[in-house]
């Protein structure tokens, strides 16, 4: 049998799930989302620099098409498709009040697209359950 992976969660395969004959695609995954652009409140900090700043960016979310077997053989028809950047840019930013010799210019992506496919470990972040874009790893947010 197969799992079906739609956003953070796994419905296991033994889960009985009744769908109408012409709900071929799982009803668009329960009505959420597919992979769009969406708006987003990110934070940046970095090392040597005392805040985080929040800044608002594009990103790509929502769910993707995504078939993974319960028991894999070498023929198992397995793909894990992702919604991530079809295209972006990098934009620059300068946190203020870092330390003396600390590079205070940090940048983020701005997406300008987006499609289901393979998670790029380079531009984005592929982990299970990561942090939330808005959150900093210093305690205090820096708003001006």
């Amino acid at each position: 049998g197969f799992g079906l992976f739609v956003g953070s969660r796994t419905v296991p395969s033994y889960t009985t799930l009744f769908f109408k004959p012409s709900c071929i695609n799982l009803c668009s995954a329960f009505q959420l989302p597919f992979c769009q652009l969406v708006n987003q409140t990110v934070s940046l900090e970095k090392e040597g620099c005392p805040r985080c700043h929040p800044v608002e960016t594009t990103i790509c979310s929502g769910h993707c098409i995504t078939k993974d077997p319960v028991i894999k053989t070498l023929f198992s028809k397995v793909y894990q498709h992702v919604c991530t950047y079809r295209d972006f840019y990098h934009k620059t930013f300068e946190l203020p009040d870092c330390l003396p010799g600390v590079d205070p210019t940090v940048t983020y992506p701005v997406a300008l697209s987006c499609h289901c496919g393979g998670c790029a470990m380079d531009t984005s972040d592929c982990t299970f359950e990561s942090m939330q874009p808005n959150s900093c790893m210093k305690d205090e947010p820096f708003y001006y």
